[in-house]
């Protein structure tokens, strides 16, 4: 019974946030998982190039090494459609929840070193090794920037703002609107 009873702001029971957040982590991975299926694809067609036998072992080994990277967050981030398929009606949905958004935490850390490979390898042999190095790092810094530093200063800046500036959501039944625009224009005539 401790299931129905609402428990957030939305007015929801546990299993109702369960479903929402599940949908929020899905439509996520479907943002990321189309990222990871290019940058392996892109990967993967190097290797029948005719520039490929000529790379030195350094980025031989940043190509393998990316490559599996790209395979490792490709895994990651459709692990939770594995997950939720396994356990589908097991009542196991806030469970899935969990675990699946530690494995796109893990995934999306592991997408910024193959996009960092990636872009190190592809400026290297265009470049040379100074360059691809200064490209990787700067991929790399943008990435963590973007994906780890400005959520934690996002939340920082809401938990700073005191609670009577914050924006809230309200149920539509409790959003007072004014009048219309037809209300308005007939007033004044």
């Amino acid at each position: 019974m401790a299931d129905h009873r609402p428990c957030t702001a939305r007015n929801e029971t546990p299993l109702e946030r369960a479903d929402r957040n599940f949908g929020e982590l899905l439509q996520e991975l479907r943002v990321t998982q189309t990222g990871v299926q290019i940058l392996f694809a892109f990967l993967l067609s190097l290797a029948f190039t005719q520039r490929f036998p000529d790379l030195d072992t350094v980025q031989r080994v940043t190509y393998v090494t990316t490559l599996l990277l790209s395979v490792l967050a490709a895994a990651l981030f459709t692990a939770p459609a594995a997950l939720h398929r396994f356990l589908f009606q097991q009542g196991a949905k806030p469970r899935i929840v969990q675990v699946s958004s530690r494995l796109a935490s893990v995934g999306m850390a592991v997408l910024v070193l193959a996009f960092t490979g990636s872009v190190l390898l592809v400026v290297d042999v265009t470049i040379g090794r100074a360059g691809g190095i200064a490209a990787g790092a700067a991929t790399l810094c943008v990435c963590l920037g973007l994906w780890w530093l400005l959520p934690r200063l996002v939340r920082r800046a809401d938990r700073a703002e005191p609670p009577q500036h914050r924006t809230t959501i309200r149920p539509p039944s409790a959003v007072r609107t004014g009048p219309s625009h037809r209300e308005l224009s007939t007033r004044r005539r």
